[in-house]
């Protein structure tokens, strides 16, 4: 039974990313020119600072040195955070996406951006905005409906809990 370079570094790597409470997201080995780049995306349910990336930063270097998993060609390791535009794919995606605007791709086809309001372990329940002035809608999607999820940047996004306070005090 064979492994892949990711599975090995996976197996190495997991461990210390959890210890650091992170999640480990994704990892890649790509080809630059000359040199590989190994890619570690990690996350958290309360988000990654620098600090936390700095941390995990250096106990995967640590390891990487110590074990010599990267082999002996030189390369670069990047540890960051999932970014902006995410692909939700797990349970724990979906409930860090809570109040995002994420457009979904159905299984059984078409698209429907939605904002999520809550989660739990058969689907989630979504807010649909309103068109041309129509009242927002509600909506369950259970998760063999959804093809594919991407989190949407918001600009100029209104929060309305944050305005009617702010509105009360003054």
């Amino acid at each position: 039974m064979s492994t892949t370079q990711s599975e090995r570094l996976r197996e190495l790597l997991e461990p210390l990313v959890t210890s650091q409470g992170l999640d480990l997201e994704e990892i890649a080995v790509d080809s630059v020119g000359r040199k590989r780049v190994l890619r570690v995306v990690v996350d958290s349910d309360t988000g990654a600072d620098l600090d936390a990336i700095a941390d995990v930063s250096r106990a995967l270097s640590a390891a990487l040195d110590e074990t010599n998993a990267m082999g002996d060609t030189a390369y670069d390791l990047e540890v960051g955070t999932p970014g902006a535009e995410r692909l939700l794919s797990e349970h724990r995606h979906f409930v860090r996406a809570t109040d995002r605007l994420v457009k979904f791709q159905l299984a059984e086809g078409g698209e429907l951006l939605a904002r999520i309001l809550t989660v739990d372990e058969e689907g989630l329940d979504v807010e649909v905005p309103g068109v041309k002035g129509r009242k927002a809608t509600t909506r369950r999607l259970g998760f063999p409906e959804i093809a594919k999820a991407r989190v949407q940047v918001e600009f100029n996004r209104k929060d309305s809990t944050k305005d009617m306070k702010e509105e009360e005090e003054a």
